[in-house]
């Protein structure tokens, strides 16, 4: 069987970095994970620290060290596992990223640093927050499942650097993003 076709047997949440993760937004987004994925979704109670990665010239955290820390943490292969943090992430090639996954791997992290309105100088709306945070969260697992960026720009896996094009995609596959993951 393809890997990237492989259910997993469940999806754990883990806060990532200090604070600024409340245990409702981890509850809330489980549960939307659950609804799109079909599988069990736990918040670990455990906070991973991820100050190993953070780039002092720039004040922001490297994603990618991020991944290769947690899947080192994942038992057994069959879960998946996605960080979520408040804190602002980088690939060096970008100025930042809402997330970042392993390609058909076990992990994914997201940021809801550039999500929050209050980042743009607009009052906190927690409820495009939540919306926000769960398509890029889809999005990011669906790469786990092997999923590359879509060109339907509705699809939750279509590619997206800025909130704006953020907000108008769904929050769900497309008909053949959903097919390719077995949904």
């Amino acid at each position: 069987m393809n890997r990237e076709k492989t259910r997993p047997s469940a999806i754990h949440l883990v806060a990532v970095g200090p604070g600024g993760i409340a245990l409702e937004t981890l509850d809330g987004l489980a549960a939307e994970l659950a609804r799109v994925f079909g599988v069990s979704c736990h918040v670990r109670t455990d906070r991973f620290d991820a100050a190993f990665a953070h780039d002092t010239s720039r004040n922001q955290y490297h994603s990618t060290a991020i991944l290769a820390a947690l899947d080192r943490l994942i038992e057994p292969a069959e879960v998946r596992v996605l960080g979520v943090t408040a804190m602002d992430l980088f690939v060096p090639i970008l100025t930042f990223v809402f997330g970042e996954a392993q390609l058909q791997g076990r992990c994914g992290v997201v940021s809801t640093h550039r999500l929050r309105e209050e980042h743009y100088g607009l009052p906190a709306r927690e409820e495009v927050l939540r919306e926000r945070l769960t398509k890029e969260a889809v999005h990011e697992l669906g790469h786990t499942f092997g999923l590359r960026h879509c060109p339907d720009w509705r699809c939750v896996m279509a590619s997206t650097h800025a909130v704006e094009r953020l907000d108008l995609k769904e929050a769900e596959f497309c008909a053949s993003c959903r097919r390719a993951v077995g949904l």
